[in-house]
C-alpha cells in the first residue's frame, strides 16, 4: 500500500454530465443551484456545462444562462466542456469565470468514434488538430490527451491495454504537430467495461511508456464496479477522478438506455476516507447536494450512500 496517495483530486462532473442525459426539463435556476451546493462542500474542481449544439444535447441550450447565473466561490475551479471552435469562442466569452483549458480527444474504439462523432478515426484524428491548433491560437494551452471507451465498448468489444498505447501515440502526435504540451492523460471507461485488473494493466502499460504524465480516471458504475475499479487505481497511486455527485449523468450515445452514470462522488470520497487519504470534501454535506439532486431531477439516483448516509454520521450516534 505504499504507494497510496496523501491527497486525492474529486473532479465533480455531475452539474455537467448530469443534465445532459436527464429528459428534463431541467430549470436553469436549479442547476444554478446545484452547483453553487456543491461547491460549498470542499471540492475544488466543478465541471458546469456543455457547450454543445442543443439540437443534439437539448439540456444544455441554457448553457449560457447557467454560468452567467451562478455565484463563483473563490479557490474552486468551474469549467465547462466544448467539442468545436464554435463551443470554444462560446466558452471564451466566460474567461473571467471558467478555468479554461483545451484537449485532445480520442476514442481507442473507432465503433464508437463513429457512433458518438460519425467520424472515422482518422476523421476524428483531423478534427483534433484543427481543434488543438484553434485552441492555441485564442492563447489555451492544450495539456490534456483523453481516450474513451479505454478499456472496453459496446459496439467493438474489448479493447486492450495496446490499442489505448496506441490512441495516445496517435493523440501525441497530434500535439507535436501543433506545438502543444501534454502533461496529463484521461482514461474513460465510458460504457463501463472495467474491472480492477484490467484497470491495473492498462495503467501499467500507459505508466511504462510515459511515466512522467499525470493519470485522471473518468470511470462509469455501469455494472456496478466503479468503486471497486477506483481502489484499484488508487492502490497505484492515482490520485484524480472524475465522479458525479449522486451517480448522476451517461454517456447518451454509449448503447446502454438506463446505465447508471459516472462514480459516484461522495462513494468515492467514503473509499478515500475509509482508507485515510485526504480529499478536501465534506462527506455529510455532500451526500446532502446529491439528496438535492435527486430531488431536482425528480427519481432515484444510482447513489447508494445518499439513502445510507455516510459511516461516521453512524460512529456519531454510536458515541
Amino acid at each position: 500500500m505504499s504507494d497510496l496517495p496523501k491527497h486525492v483530486h474529486v473532479q465533480e462532473e455531475g452539474p455537467r454530465e448530469g443534465f445532459q442525459i436527464e429528459p428534463g426539463p431541467i430549470s436553469t435556476a436549479d442547476k444554478i443551484r446545484l452547483i453553487e451546493a456543491l461547491a460549498e462542500t470542499g471540492l475544488k474542481h466543478i465541471q458546469v456545462c456543455s457547450f454543445v449544439s442543443p439540437k443534439v444535447v437539448p439540456g444544455w441550450a441554457d448553457a449560457e444562462a447557467v454560468v452567467e447565473g451562478f455565484k463563483a466561490k473563490p479557490g474552486v475551479h468551474y469549467t465547462a466542456l466544448w467539442f468545436n471552435e464554435n463551443g470554444l469562442n462560446r466558452a471564451l466569452a466566460f474567461r473571467d469565470k471558467l478555468t479554461i483549458g483545451g484537449s485532445i480527444s480520442l476514442t481507442a474504439s473507432e465503433a464508437f468514434t463513429k457512433k458518438n462523432l460519425n467520424r472515422t478515426h482518422a476523421e476524428n484524428l483531423a478534427a483534433m488538430k484543427k481543434n488543438a491548433t484553434a485552441h492555441i491560437a485564442a492563447g489555451v494551452a492544450v495539456k490534456r490527451l483523453g481516450v474513451m471507451a479505454a478499456f472496453g465498448c459496446n459496439y467493438q468489444g474489448d479493447i486492450t491495454p495496446a490499442q489505448v498505447v496506441s490512441t495516445i501515440e496517435d493523440g501525441l502526435k497530434i500535439a507535436a504537430e501543433v506545438g502543444a504540451d501534454i502533461t496529463d492523460f484521461s482514461l474513460a471507461d465510458t460504457m463501463g467495461w472495467a474491472i480492477p485488473p484490467r484497470i491495473e494493466r492498462t495503467i501499467a502499460e500507459v505508466r511504462s511508456r510515459w511515466p512522467e504524465k499525470r493519470i485522471t480516471l473518468h470511470l462509469h458504475d455501469t455494472r456496478g464496479l466503479a468503486v471497486a475499479n477506483a481502489h484499484a487505481a488508487i492502490k497505484m497511486g492515482i490520485d484524480r477522478f472524475d465522479a458525479t455527485v449522486g451517480g448522476l449523468g451517461g454517456c447518451p450515445f454509449a448503447g446502454q438506455k438506463g446505465a447508471a452514470g459516472n462514480i459516484c462522488s461522495e462513494e468515492l470520497v467514503l473509499l478515500c476516507q475509509e482508507m485515510g487519504i485526504e480529499t478536501g470534501v465534506d462527506l455529510d454535506a455532500l451526500i446532502e447536494v446529491g439528496r438535492m439532486a435527486e430531488e431536482i431531477v425528480g427519481h432515484q439516483l444510482p447513489s447508494e450512500l445518499i439513502h445510507a448516509g455516510s459511516l461516521d454520521a453512524f460512529r456519531r450516534k454510536a458515541a
